[in-house]
């Protein structure tokens, strides 16, 4: 998986190639974080318009760990493609092909995506698990309740208009 910073071991992750014909994942550069996914088949979509788009890849995770594919952000950038679930969640019980939820955000042109095209990148992370303890009332906090902006930091913020949803309290 490349190299690693001193004191961590990589993680084992196994994959079945699908396609003998496309690369594994494999990351650009030494320090990326993550590894390349690239598309199954050619894809053309419109203005607006999303697929499921295979990658020609399984994978085994071991225990305690997920992977997260996130786009990768020339392509949101230079052409407007998306990831419709950002980042999504690959478990470490799916032992199915990697499938990405691709969307056009350009509100003009047609986006083509060629077969072997790199579309999104793979994030390897340990996941802690929780239990949870139901309580009356939750401890008290700086932030409180405050959400959805109310930290500030965005002159946006102060003019967008966002109404609360019906039957919430903000």
């Amino acid at each position: 998986m490349g190299a690693v910073s001193p004191g961590t071991d990589p993680v084992d992750v196994l994959v079945k190639r699908l396609d003998p014909e496309l690369p594994l994942p494999v990351r650009s550069h030494a320090g990326d974080a993550g590894v390349d996914l690239v598309t199954a088949v050619d894809v053309e979509l419109g203005p607006g318009e999303r697929a499921v788009v295979p990658t020609g890849v399984a994978i085994a995770l071991p225990d305690g760990y997920a992977a997260f594919v996130h786009p990768r952000s020339g392509l949101a950038a230079r052409a407007g493609l998306g990831l419709v679930n950002a980042p999504g969640t690959v478990d470490s019980g799916y032992r199915g092909e990697i499938k990405l939820i691709v969307i056009n955000h350009d509100p003009a042109r047609t986006l083509e995506l060629r077969r072997g095209d790199r579309v999104a990148q793979l994030v390897f992370q340990r996941v802690e698990r929780a239990t949870f303890v139901e309580v009356e009332a939750l401890p008290g906090s700086q932030r409180a309740s405050g959400g959805q902006g109310s930290t500030g930091g965005a002159a946006a913020l102060s003019s967008a208009g966002i109404s609360a949803v019906k039957g919430t309290d903000e």
